[in-house]
């Protein structure tokens, strides 16, 4: 764990996250200043800067809870489509420094945008957190 690290610190329950789900190797919430409506964030728990020093267990880890969360946001949201993406430094416009991936849904039409600088409205990002979520588990159920 890194000590200044905001996705860290959502881990360790020191920040505020709309959390979507959660397991022992990730967590998924929604992104705080969402692209589009549904925009989901899945971390590792431990801290990996990036793709480079994530563990292989950890990759595979992220993308078992972003699949989950697909389903539950094709069925949630009912996007057109979902654009999976994940940034690795600076210079390809990763702005925190944990491992993370973004899964977007995605409109017909829509303009590409990787990062909005308006914060969501916190009421539909609760709505959303507790309808992704109750999804994923019932799921997790079956």
């Amino acid at each position: 764990m890194s000590h200044n690290c905001i996705f860290c610190k959502i881990v360790r329950g020191e920040a505020p996250a709309n959390k979507v789900y959660e397991d022992d190797h990730t967590l998924a919430f929604m992104d705080i200043f969402p692209v589009t409506d549904g925009h989901t964030l899945v971390i590792t728990k431990d801290h990996f800067a990036n793709l480079f020093e994530a563990s292989t267990e950890a990759l595979l880890a992220v993308a078992a809870t972003a699949k989950r969360v697909a389903h539950a946001l094709e069925t949630v949201v009912k996007p057109d489509g979902l654009m999976v993406f994940q940034l690795n430094g600076a210079a390809a416009g990763q702005t925190v420094f944990h491992y993370h991936m973004h899964l977007m849904p995605r409109a017909h039409g829509e303009p590409l945008a990787l990062h909005a600088r308006q914060p969501g409205d916190p009421a539909r990002l609760d709505e959303l957190a507790a309808a992704l979520g109750a999804h994923v588990r019932d799921k997790n159920r079956e």
